[in-house]
């Protein structure tokens, strides 16, 4: 008999590209997606069950499907549609202790697969060159997706205290790109004029969504376990990838670029996070040596390579937003050229 394997959040499109993949796993016997709503592409091989991770019936799912595996891939960096900031955290903290709950009382599950985000360290002028696992965050998230991770994960820790015989993986995956990613980075990138913070130029690490997608059934097989930072090698700066993106961008002051946050998440142009801001200002770096030497799995495309192939993704021009961000941010007279 093969694994069972439930994938939580199979109503996001990256979920449900893994879970359909996973289908022809020979070592896979069934994959049940389980979310609030219906994804709303083909499942093909996936069984799909409507549960609520937040309502402990999903402790009846994985008993009665007998559920050897879980790939957790609810805790989200956007909230869905219609839904806001208290409603992301209840999915993303509330969630995964009911998840965790279900799979403590769980007697034949034995591995646990976590994704979760290098946004754990934070982004600080204390941070070191390069954040390995065992790195606490110099200063603690106070709010948004980087405290829900590090909530989680913290979840996540004592799971594996009281479960010693379940194999738990958690991945602190890099901001993953692509030309089907739509996460706050890549909406980021998306903009026709790129803000960015006078004084500072960001380290930034990217992981490319095909590399996401096969680090996680990397993991899901394997069964190692652990805590590992995935992204691709290298780093690049955020005056080098706005140069690649041939557009041009804003330099302005701390402060107004987080007047500029907010005004772009009222015009729903990017949710643009005072976190995203200091990730922005900041960037961040993560040592991979134990993705590759203890999880065995290292990236088929570099970060430059994965940020090359979302710029081709781009179209071009400058379009009506992008003349309503440069009013509001540029004082008249002031040229709003490409830096970097």
């Amino acid at each position: 008999m093969g694994r069972v394997v439930l994938v939580t959040g199979i109503s996001r499109e990256l979920a449900l590209r893994f879970a359909r993949a996973l289908t022809s796993e020979p070592d896979v016997e069934r994959v049940i997606g389980v979310d609030v709503t219906p994804p709303r592409g083909d499942l093909g091989g996936v069984q799909f069950v409507r549960a609520d991770i937040r309502n402990p019936v999903i402790a009846k799912v994985i008993a009665k499907e007998d559920v050897d595996t879980v790939v957790h891939m609810s805790v989200v960096a956007t909230p869905g549609d219609n839904a806001g900031r208290s409603s992301m955290k209840e999915l993303n903290v509330i969630g995964t202790m009911q998840l965790l709950a279900a799979c403590q009382r769980a007697p034949g599950l034995r591995h646990l697969v976590v994704k979760s985000s290098t946004t754990v360290y934070g982004a600080s002028s204390r941070d070191p060159a390069m954040f390995t696992e065992d790195m606490p965050p110099k200063r603690l998230p106070k709010g948004g997706y980087a405290k829900d991770v590090y909530e989680v994960e913290g979840y996540v820790r004592g799971f594996a205290r009281r479960r010693s015989d379940v194999t738990v993986t958690t991945l602190r995956c890099a901001n993953s790109i692509g030309p089907r990613i739509t996460s706050p980075l890549a909406q980021y990138f998306r903009l026709p004029v790129l803000p960015r913070v006078l004084g500072f130029d960001a380290r930034l690490q990217f992981l490319h969504e095909t590399d996401l997608l096969a680090v996680l059934r990397h993991a899901t097989l394997a069964g190692v376990h652990g805590t590992f930072n995935v992204a691709g090698d290298g780093v690049m700066t955020l005056a080098q990838t706005i140069r690649r993106t041939g557009k041009p961008s804003i330099v302005m002051p701390g402060f107004a670029a987080t007047s500029v946050g907010s005004l772009m998440r009222q015009t729903k142009l990017v949710d643009f996070s005072a976190e995203q801001v200091q990730f922005l200002t900041y960037g961040r770096g993560v040592d991979t040596t134990a993705c590759t030497e203890v999880l065995g799995f290292r990236p088929d495309y570099t970060s430059a390579e994965a940020f090359a192939d979302f710029v081709d993704s781009l179209p071009g021009g400058l379009t009506a937003p992008s003349r309503l961000l440069m009013s509001q941010v540029v004082p008249s007279g002031t040229a709003g050229g490409a830096h970097g």
